[in-house]
C-alpha cells in the first residue's frame, strides 16, 4: 500500500517536470512553483498537499487515470519506472497503470539534466559526513 508519504514524495518528482495535479476533470490544476524550502518541502507545495488530501477521489497527476485515493489504496505501491526511473504508481493486485506518467514528456528521460530529487536535510547530511570523516 502506497501511504501518503509515498504519494507526496511521488507528486513532489512530478512537480518538478511540470506535471500538474488535475482537479474536477480538468476544471482546475494545481503546480506549486516552489517545491522545497530549506530540509522539507515548501510552504506553496504544502499548501497544494492540502487541497489534494482534502478530495483525493477527485485529484490524479496529469498523464495518468489513477486519483489519489486510489493510490492510497491497499492495491497500489509507487516503484520506480523501469523507463525513467521516476516513481510511478504500480498495482500489485490487478491490472497495472496503463502507462508511466513520463508517456507525454518528449524531453525525458534526460540524463543531461539533474534528476528530480526528495527533500534534502542539509544539517543532517552534513552530520553525515562529519561523522563519517571523523571515523577514519
Amino acid at each position: 500500500m502506497a501511504n501518503t508519504v509515498e504519494v507526496k514524495k511521488y507528486l513532489a518528482y512530478w512537480f518538478q517536470l511540470g506535471k500538474r495535479v488535475v482537479i474536477n476533470n480538468g476544471t482546475a490544476t494545481l503546480l506549486p512553483r516552489k517545491i522545497f524550502a530549506d530540509s522539507g518541502y515548501s510552504l506553496e507545495f504544502e499548501e497544494c498537499w492540502q487541497k489534494v488530501i482534502e478530495a483525493p477521489n477527485r485529484c490524479h497527476l496529469e498523464g495518468t487515470h489513477e486519483t489519489i485515493a486510489e493510490l492510497l489504496e491497499s492495491e497500489w505501491e509507487i516503484e520506480s519506472c523501469a523507463r525513467c526511473d521516476m516513481p510511478v504508481p504500480m498495482r500489485h493486485m490487478g491490472m497495472p497503470a496503463i502507462a508511466c506518467p513520463c508517456f507525454d514528456l518528449a524531453t525525458w528521460p534526460n540524463t543531461e539534466i539533474p534528476s528530480p530529487r526528495g527533500p534534502v536535510n542539509s544539517q543532517e547530511k552534513l552530520f553525515s559526513i562529519r561523522n563519517r570523516l571523523m571515523k577514519r
